[in-house]
């Protein structure tokens, strides 16, 4: 496993853990984040001991965006590779299901981010912004794509024309996140919801999740077709034939990814 700069990547059991790891900077991203953060998610997405990918921030921030005074300052950065704006394609697209644990400051890229993730649960301290009108660009990470399928139209264009910032409340209220929890106990809540789902029948839950990304793109007969294909294949698996006996024998089930 290659060791990172500007991220942390840990594999325990079937969950895989992504940190941003720019403390200092709430997690700000630089173009290094960007590649290895582009790299790192390439690699997670082929591994098929992965079942559940965990991201989230080091220290008090989830990820703010660019970090501003980095590339402000005239220092040279390594150069960015239009390849590495699919870290959003990624996220939303990998065949594990991918979690966001918003612990701090969520904003700019860092808010497309965390949309791109199939869940998302926010910290009490969190704090979201679109932000990107603020400093005068467009926007990038598909923050128009993704946010309307979260919110709605109307809600996803207010929060991008407006770019205020708004609490885990807010964004609880509005089904951007599913819960909010005391700072205290956050990690130790998404770290349990994490690893329930890491437990689940691998070949059911890539599948799952493929039929969500078919879904967003397919005619709804094309769609049944295909998602009958997989329910057949997967209902004819071992890991199905277990779990079937592991209810009827009341214990947990084992298994084997076939």
């Amino acid at each position: 496993m290659a060791d990172y700069e500007t991220i942390t990547y840990e594999i325990e059991d079937n969950l895989a853990t992504v940190t941003l790891n720019r403390p200092e900077s709430l997690n700000g991203i630089t173009n290094t984040m960007m590649r290895e953060l582009y790299e790192c998610l390439g690699e997670a997405s082929g591994d098929d001991r992965i079942r559940v990918l965990l991201f989230t921030g080091a220290g008090r921030g989830f990820c703010p965006g660019v970090d501003l005074k980095a590339s402000t300052s005239g220092e040279k950065q390594e150069p960015n590779r239009k390849e590495y704006f699919h870290i959003t394609s990624l996220l939303h697209e990998m065949p594990k299901v991918t979690i966001a644990a918003v612990n701090g400051a969520c904003a700019g890229a860092g808010f497309g981010w965390a949309c791109a993730c199939d869940l998302r649960y926010a910290s009490s301290r969190a704090v979201f912004n679109s932000a990107f009108l603020g400093v005068a660009i467009s926007g990038d990470m598909a923050g128009p794509w993704l946010l309307p399928r979260i919110v709605g139209a109307t809600k996803a264009r207010e929060l991008f024309f407006s770019s205020q910032k708004f609490g885990a409340d807010e964004a609880e209220r509005i089904g951007l996140v599913l819960n909010t929890f005391p700072d205290e106990t956050f990690r130790e809540e998404v770290q349990a919801i994490a690893e329930r789902l890491s437990r689940s029948a691998p070949l059911a839950i890539g599948e799952m999740k493929k039929n969500f990304i078919n879904a967003e793109n397919m005619p709804l007969r094309d769609y049944i077709e295909l998602e009958t294909e997989r329910h057949t294949r997967t209902g004819g698996s071992e890991d199905s034939r277990e779990a079937f006996h592991a209810f009827v024998e009341k214990r947990d089930p084992v298994f084997k990814g076939r």
